[in-house]
């Protein structure tokens, strides 16, 4: 493994990749991120698709990643992670419409704790996932960055739900 850190509008990003696969991709400073030490070594020039396509994103000109990804987690958090991938752009979602996406509608604090430990911030949009009555709940990268995302999603503060 070996990891890149680049800038991003939100504060200073840590890729984590393992040959051409993205293990992990978050803000330096967000709640739930393992010991860089533990990422292998350092190589700022390391990543270039993953810094081009966050650039892209930023700047309003991508709505999808397209890169491999290679996350480690249990199943169950897989399972979380995966129906992120189903919640488009610009729409937004509950943490029960992703526990029933996964067949496991009882299990809604358990997808909040999955979704919260999301290694592919962004490209796997946790961002987007709201409480129940539409609360904007927690936020590994905090909440100002979760109302910055939906903002530059949406370029007006105008959520549609998406439902499972």
């Amino acid at each position: 493994m070996q990891h890149a850190i680049f800038d991003s509008p939100l504060g200073p990003m840590v890729a984590v990749t393992d040959g051409d696969a993205l293990v992990r991709v978050s803000l330096l400073q967000q709640r739930h991120l393992p010991d860089v030490t533990n990422f292998g070594p350092r190589d700022d020039h390391g990543a270039p698709d993953v810094r081009a396509q966050f650039a892209e994103y930023f700047d309003g000109d991508r709505r999808s990643f397209e890169l491999p990804l290679a996350p480690m987690g249990t199943t169950f958090q897989r399972a979380v992670w995966d129906a992120l991938d189903a919640i488009a752009y610009g729409t937004t979602t509950t943490y029960a419409a992703v526990a029933a996406r996964i067949d496991n509608a009882k299990a809604v604090r358990a997808v909040g704790l999955a979704v919260g430990k999301n290694p592919h911030m962004i490209i796997r949009p946790c961002h987007r996932v709201l409480g129940s009555n539409g609360s904007l709940t927690g936020y590994a990268g905090g909440l100002e960055t979760k109302v910055f995302l939906l903002e530059l999603e949406s370029k007006e503060v105008r959520l549609t739900r998406h439902r499972a």
